[in-house]
């Protein structure tokens, strides 16, 4: 159920605020047409104007990503496109390859980080092991668990 004062349909209320705007300020009288045109798209909740938005970017996206990718379409030359295409192949695998080397480098910065924390607390309950004598690190070189 929609609460809306002025509710996004062709009506006298609406096409005469839309002939206002266009009269004192172009902007205004645009931004009512496109409300009443679109308005229920929205549904009158933020939730759903979001959700709107939302899909409206996402689709922008998936337009642009295929506007954007290699242009396939052909040449007019057989031998040409043949080529083009094993290029564009190899580029593909190569970006692949490196999106994993990347992956496998974030992995191994992160098991460093851990180890390093992982010896800072270690050094840390160290010192207050000798100062309150009780405290055994679960990450003890002969424990046999695997850690980080």
């Amino acid at each position: 159920m929609s609460t809306a004062i002025i509710k996004p349909q062709w009506s006298f209320v609406t096409i005469l605020l839309m002939v206002l705007g266009f009269v004192f300020f172009w902007p205004l009288g645009l931004g009512m047409l496109a409300y009443i045109l679109w308005g229920e798209m929205f549904g009158g909740s933020a939730d759903k104007a979001e959700a709107f938005i939302n899909r409206q970017r996402e689709n922008f996206r998936s337009h642009a990503q295929n506007r954007n990718r290699y242009s396939r379409h052909s040449s007019g030359n057989a031998a040409f496109d043949f080529y083009r295409e094993e290029q564009l192949k190899r580029l593909d695998e190569e970006r692949r390859r490196l999106d994993d080397e990347v992956r496998e480098f974030r992995e191994y910065m992160d098991n460093l980080a851990k180890a390093r924390d992982r010896e800072e607390f270690d050094r840390f309950m160290r010192e207050r092991r000798q100062n309150a004598g009780q405290y055994e690190s679960p990450f003890d070189q002969n424990d046999n668990r695997q850690g980080y």
